[in-house]
């Protein structure tokens, strides 16, 4: 018995020990863990952060990288010297890393052979950097619906905070687009002047304050200024803006740069100022960085995510078309392939929107028995647009709804690709001081399969989803495009002669003006004759090939469209027929906009969105059903 009470011991006192194995390696654990809370807010505090961060892995120079729309160029770190000295460069990285949308970038600086432009997303994947180019920026907008990158220096980011200059904010609306116009219009005033004010002065009673304490006949000063910084401190522990702050906070401050100026009659330890003051600086420039990224960031993020009350109608009148007993599928084939009435396509996703430009076009028209509507949508919204336009009836207009992703198309190479994309949108912006920064849309990829959707018909019109219309359009059928396809409004402002680097050594008219999509007239006979279609696959191929797949759809899809019309495009007179940057530019004249026939809300800030520019909304809600019961129920 002893002896298997000795071995059943023994076996205890393994099984002890193996137990006390893995508590030993957590308890060492939770020490390293321990000192290293501890030593990183030393490191913070003293300022050796600036090492910690190496500059491989940033841009110099002329470089570009990508952003969520937004263009950016980075400019030298000037502050950075040799040795790792100067200001922190950790914080520009803050935000790099949020999934962006596509980008197109020619940055200005010395022409180079290569300009391969591709989406933020295979730039973040890949980490390579686009080549500068002389002449011209081109820069994607980012469209309504998922999203910043490396930037400039601070020393540029507050000179256009503080709005100076024509070239400062051309530089700010290249980086990040309609943002900074949108800043500019809805800027505040500070709320916490007096708090900064007091922390700048705490910042410097700090730097001398060690100096001060060394001299043995300043103990007077040094208990000054060790009593204001105190007091301070005490203070910012439970104010963060300036009515948080007690009464006769002018006072304290008023003490404090009294005791400082007597600080400053001193010969002090020059390291120490500078070092506390090069804090100070940097802290300074990387707080502005980041409130600068964070505001663009929440701008891009209201400009292209579904505002929730969209969504919700969305998602009641799907479910609504699956519960509901109506006959949904109206015998109106005939309509829909009739050459003799007038036929309008529309690209969207948005039930809201395309309701508005077939309502719009309705109740100016003169005879809405002859119009035909064509909405290609996708999958997602397809329900949802089929039981809108049959619960909202337009006069005697006719509403087809077609899912993009259900089409049977005979041409293969655009099958592959069927899925429904807006108009493109671009921020385009030459290297001359005096050129303002254009914005123009253009066909998607989509665009292109007009002729097989529509077999039988031999013109049609083509509009965005963000445009009004003001006045019949009945004129548009009977106009004379001497013998050319695309009747579109042109930016004469911008020709491809300006775009030279971005075209490459494709033949083409340097003096054709860049053409606007919007309100296209497009005579579908004359594109089958002349083969536009097969034209812009060519180009595709073309500039797929020379990029080597590398490049994003997007680009390619502006490089081919502007190489597929030209020389094809009518154009249409702008003050008669089409007025474009209601969404972003804040300057349109209301006059202006009372006389055109077409309104053209191009840009970030759509009349759908809280962004929207408010004196530019009532032209668009004017034509919004709110009588509809799905438009309370969700808040519309």
């Amino acid at each position: 018995m002893k002896g298997g009470g000795v071995g059943g011991g023994g076996g205890g006192g393994a099984g002890g020990s193996v137990s006390k194995k893995p508590w030993s390696g957590l308890v060492i654990g939770v020490l390293f863990l321990v000192f290293l809370s501890m030593m990183v807010p030393l490191a913070f505090l003293l300022g050796l952060h600036n090492g910690f961060y190496s500059s491989s892995g940033y841009l110099s120079g002329n470089q570009n990288h990508i952003n969520d729309g937004i263009a950016l160029t980075n400019t030298p770190n000037h502050h950075s010297k040799g040795g790792g000295e100067g200001k922190s460069s950790h914080m520009p990285d803050l935000v790099t890393r949020l999934p962006p949308k596509g980008v197109l970038t020619n940055a200005s600086g010395e022409a180079k052979s290569g300009h391969i432009l591709k989406s933020a997303a295979q730039e973040n994947q890949e980490g390579k950097e686009t080549d500068t180019q002389a002449g011209i920026h081109v820069v994607q907008q980012p469209l309504p619906a998922s999203n910043i990158s490396r930037r400039d220096s601070s020393v540029e980011v507050m000179e256009r905070m503080k709005g100076g200059g024509d070239e400062s904010r051309k530089a700010c609306e290249l980086k990040y687009g309609s943002y900074c116009l949108w800043r500019e219009e809805h800027r505040e005033e500070l709320k916490d002047s007096m708090v900064k004010k007091l922390k700048d002065s705490l910042f410097v009673a700090r730097a001398y304050y060690p100096t001060i304490a060394k001299l043995p006949t300043q103990d007077q000063l040094s208990r000054e200024l060790k009593q204001n910084i105190q007091e301070l401190e005490r203070i910012f522990s439970e104010s963060s803006t300036d009515a948080d702050l007690p009464p006769q906070i002018e006072k304290k401050l008023e003490n404090m740069l009294a005791a400082i100026e007597k600080a400053k009659k001193f010969p002090v330890d020059c390291n120490n100022v500078d070092k506390k003051l090069r804090q100070i600086f940097d802290m300074t420039e990387d707080e502005a960085n980041f409130h600068m990224k964070q505001s663009a960031f929440l701008y891009q993020l209201a400009v292209q995510t579904m505002p929730k009350s969209l969504h919700c109608l969305s998602m009641r009148l799907t479910v609504e078309y699956f519960k509901s007993k109506v006959d949904k599928e109206l015998s109106l084939a005939e309509r829909y392939s009739d050459p003799t009435l007038q036929h309008y396509v529309i690209f969207s996703n948005n039930v809201l929107a395309s309701s508005v430009v077939i309502n719009s076009t309705v109740v100016n028209s003169r005879e809405s028995g002859n119009l035909v509507f064509h909405v290609l949508t996708d999958r997602e919204n397809y329900f949802a647009m089929k039981l809108w336009f049959f619960r909202n009836t337009y006069r005697e207009a006719t509403i087809e709804v077609l899912n993009v992703e259900d089409l049977d198309l005979q041409d293969p190479d655009m099958t592959t690709s069927l899925h429904l994309s807006l108009p493109l949108e671009f921020r385009l912006s030459s290297t001359s001081a005096d050129d303002k920064m254009q914005y123009i849309s253009i066909f998607s990829h989509l665009h292109y399969i007009l002729t097989d959707v529509f077999k039988g018909l031999e013109k049609v019109v083509v509009l965005d989803h963000d445009v009004v219309v003001q006045r019949d359009l009945s004129a548009l059928w009977t106009l004379n495009m001497e013998g050319k396809v695309n009747g579109a409004v042109e930016v004469c402002s911008l020709r491809l002669g300006q775009l030279k680097n971005f075209l490459g050594k494709s033949n083409f008219n340097i003096n054709s003006c860049v053409w606007m999509s919007g309100l296209n007239v497009i005579d579908l006979g004359r594109w089958r004759e002349l083969g536009l279609t097969e034209s812009y696959k060519q180009f595709v191929r073309e500039r797929q090939k020379v990029s080597k797949g590398e490049e994003s759809m997007d680009s390619v899809t502006l490089h081919a469209s502007l190489l597929t019309f030209q020389d094809q495009v009518y154009a249409l007179d702008s003050e008669t027929w089409a007025l474009s940057g209601l969404g972003h530019d804040y300057g349109v004249d209301i006059g202006t906009i009372k006389k055109v026939a077409v309104l053209h809300y191009n840009g970030n800030m759509k009349p759908w969105l809280e962004l929207g520019i408010p004196k530019y909304k009532k032209f668009w809600k004017k034509y919004l059903n709110q009588e509809d019961g799905f438009l309370s129920q969700c808040n519309v």
